[in-house]
């Protein structure tokens, strides 16, 4: 089942002829008969497996084996989320060695990396994960802002004021962080509206000067 990468179900386990038998002592033990096995998988890689098993020779139905691939399926995002965030921490620990030199292309692949990873906070439950995520891009932003008015507190923009400007800062037009943020067009500009109000910009590029100034942006 881990090497074909899609779900596999026998609905009688101990006369399968279709799998390895490497565990029939503990399966067979609990008296289990029908069994159904979901794959996790993460960038085409099988990273665990889920079961659904029954004691009678039955096939499993539709309903459960569509709950245990949905769940497979969030499970594959959120292991893939971490494996980014791990991925991230990685660089920041090669960066940070070269804090105050991040320049030019480097400085701008921070930035990519800044908006990548609050595009994919957003699209996390709120909770820790999303929370861990955020840190690291406050953390990349860091990177490139050691010469940001410390200390100032005067300008708050709230976490979504903040996605739309790290993606402005890249040069993204409404329509294109739209579709990142999975935002309407014109939700888009609200918050870029906001966000200028509260940085007193009169345009787009006045708004991440200043959001960089003040060390929100990297």
């Amino acid at each position: 089942m881990v090497l074909q990468r899609q779900p596999v179900s026998v609905p009688d386990y101990g006369s399968a002829m279709s799998i390895t038998h490497h565990y029939d002592r503990p399966v067979l033990g609990e008296g289990i008969r029908s069994v159904l096995a979901v794959p996790v998988l993460v960038n085409g890689a099988s990273r665990a497996v889920l079961y659904a098993a029954v004691r009678e020779s039955m096939p499993i139905g539709d309903r459960t084996a569509e709950i245990l691939v949905q769940a497979g399926r969030r499970l594959s995002t959120e292991l893939a989320i971490r494996d980014e965030v791990d991925r991230r921490l990685q660089m920041l620990g090669v960066l940070d060695s070269n804090r105050g030199n991040a320049s030019g292309a480097v400085a701008e692949g921070i930035r990519g990396a800044h908006a990548e990873l609050r595009g994919l906070a957003q699209s996390v439950p709120e909770g820790p994960l999303r929370g861990r995520l955020r840190a690291v891009s406050d953390k990349l932003a860091a990177l490139v802002n050691d010469e940001a008015e410390a200390g100032d507190t005067s300008v708050t923009l709230s976490p979504r004021e903040l996605d739309v400007l790290a993606h402005i800062a890249l040069g993204c037009t409404n329509n294109e962080v739209a579709h990142r943020l999975s935002l309407q067009p014109e939700t888009v500009k609200s918050y870029l509206r906001a966000a200028m109000g509260k940085l007193d910009a009169h345009s787009r590029h006045e708004a991440v000067v200043t959001a960089r100034r003040l060390g929100l942006l990297p």
